[in-house]
């Protein structure tokens, strides 16, 4: 199980789910209309650590944050 937080503006609860890769995670959200818009703008970390690839590996108890471009810093 993988635990997603949602950072600034998109203003949702904590969700854990079953994940091998940020692929599956984004694949996931997408499919709430809602969510999708963020998908694509959001800058990724895993663990606290910034990542650009959609085929980064998952284990479990990772902790994913989806950060979008208004929260500035």
């Amino acid at each position: 199980m993988v635990t997603i937080e949602f950072l600034g503006p998109i203003g949702r609860p904590i969700l854990t789910m079953e994940a091998s890769t940020l692929r599956d995670v984004a694949e996931a959200l997408k499919q709430d209309a809602e969510m999708a818009q963020w998908i694509d703008s959001c800058a990724v970390a895993v663990n606290d650590t910034l990542v650009a690839s959609l085929d980064t590996l998952l284990s479990d108890g990772d902790k994913i944050s989806l950060l979008p471009p208004v929260c500035g810093g």
